[in-house]
């Protein structure tokens, strides 16, 4: 399952549930809800954290190739798409939450792609560049450092390209070093951090985060 927090069950055995609606906060389909999966702990970028993000991305967007990895909802990935972006690809492995993306493409008439598969399965598979890649893996798993090495060493970004990682507040974060941090923002358990990468650098050394402006 794809942007999950990591949280105890309840006393009945039943985790949170999603509320069920997702709403696209710009562009094209702004204010448009959209129906999500009704599965435990699923969990949107939150309101706040998307318009900085795609306040920066402002001028990134037109007709970009957009990966959307631990899809989740899809909210980055459609709201990437509301925003002008030219194809979307969702990696989400949980089939009913991979179907509803399926159905909110359907639903705004936007074509885009949904891979039903685990993350690091499908960063093993023929790679394609991508300008914008969305980073959102569920929380406290320890998923971000070799997603991102998975994405340089496979070449999997453009030259440039934009890499948002999102993730608990309180981790750290490992990157490649040809990563420059450019902006990070915080909201509540959330901490997102915004690269951009350059060309290779010899080997495949990483780096803990330097800090941008935020």
């Amino acid at each position: 399952m794809s942007r999950h927090r990591s949280r105890p069950p309840s006393r009945r055995g039943r985790a949170p549930q999603s509320s069920g609606k997702l709403r696209i906060i710009g562009g094209q389909f702004r204010r448009r809800l959209l129906s999500v999966a009704d599965s435990p702990g699923l969990r949107p970028t939150p309101d706040r954290v998307r318009e900085t993000l795609f306040s920066w991305l402002a001028f990134e967007l037109a007709g970009a190739r957009v990966l959307d990895l631990y899809a989740g909802t899809g909210a980055l990935g459609l709201e990437a798409l509301s925003r002008g972006a030219g194809m979307a690809t969702f990696v989400e492995s949980a089939t009913p939450v991979a179907r509803a993306i399926e159905g909110n493409l359907a639903t705004l008439g936007v074509s885009g792609e949904v891979i039903e598969k685990d993350v690091m399965a499908f960063l093993a598979g023929p790679a394609t560049p991508f300008g914008v890649v969305f980073l959102d893996p569920p929380f406290r798993q320890q998923r971000v450092a070799p997603t991102c090495r998975a994405l340089e060493d496979a070449d999997w970004l453009s030259d440039p390209a934009w890499v948002y990682v999102e993730q608990e507040a309180e981790a750290p974060v490992e990157v490649p070093d040809n990563w420059a941090l450019h902006r990070e923002v915080a909201a509540g358990d959330t901490h997102g951090r915004l690269y951009r990468r350059q060309a290779s650098p010899p080997g495949d050394a990483c780096r803990a985060p330097d800090h941008g402006v935020r």
